[in-house]
């Protein structure tokens, strides 16, 4: 048989170092950050599915919306990082 048609062993996991706590708890709140975002995405996409579109009168223009999110950040704090 050439070589696709063997089959092949998965490679072995590698040990794993444990994280002390803090280092846990720094990894679990970042990831909790990182999934916000795509569970409020996730959210939408199931209303979409369950109700169909939005109507566009309800919507907001995303010129307005645009305007409106510079406006807050125009109002914030200056800070140096």
């Amino acid at each position: 048989m050439g070589r696709r048609g063997r089959l092949q062993q998965p490679a072995p996991a590698p040990a794993r170092q444990p994280l002390d706590e803090h280092a846990a708890e720094s990894a679990r709140a970042y990831a909790s950050d990182l999934r916000a975002p795509f569970d409020v995405l996730a959210s939408v996409l199931e209303d979409v599915a369950a109700n169909g579109y939005p109507a566009p009168e309800s919507g907001v223009l995303w010129e307005d919306a645009r305007d409106a999110h510079l406006e807050s950040l125009a109002d914030e704090q200056p800070y140096v990082a």
